[in-house]
């Protein structure tokens, strides 16, 4: 394939305008990307392309969604100190019955792996901190808890059964 002069000027121009090679490709006609890609090296002409960076809302958001989940996992971890929870029975697999706590505390290929061993809840195979943990409601992660605000609902719905 030749390089015409005029191919070469169109190049440079669709190139600084941000044009990808397979859209300067097809705008050229009968040239691939790769030679686009080639002729563009040859020419020195810059590598970098000019992303489109977010709005400074989208950016806030970012920030806000971040104080969110801090705030979030501050009020779970109050909630789950404030209450009194049973203190811990740590068992072997062997030991567990109906009524222990399943929860995993460690990896099976350590050592010091053993379940949790409190009294579970009824229908339940995890006692009432544990079962905090495992059991999230749907379609609740998105919701705003504020600093001030009550303990959620759906907290209080489980501490009650429990």
């Amino acid at each position: 394939m030749n390089w015409t002069e005029e191919k070469v000027a169109k190049l440079k121009a669709l190139w600084g305008k941000g044009n990808t090679a397979s859209q300067i490709a097809e705008i050229l006609g009968g040239v691939s990307r790769n030679a686009v890609i080639g002729k563009a090296h040859r020419l020195n002409l810059s590598g970098k392309i000019v992303a489109k960076k977010g709005s400074s809302i989208q950016r806030n958001n970012k920030t806000k969604n971040l104080n969110y989940k801090k705030v979030r996992k501050g009020k779970f971890k109050s909630l789950v100190i404030e209450k009194d929870f049973e203190p811990e029975n740590p068992k072997q697999l062997e030991e567990l019955d109906e009524n222990s706590c399943k929860w995993p505390i460690g990896h099976p290929n350590e050592e010091n792996f053993y379940f949790c061993g409190r009294t579970s809840l009824k229908d339940f195979s995890y006692c009432k901190l544990h079962l905090l943990y495992a059991f999230q409601p749907k379609n609740k992660k998105e919701d705003v808890v504020e600093k001030d605000s009550e303990v959620p609902k759906f907290i209080q719905k489980k501490i009650r059964s429990a």
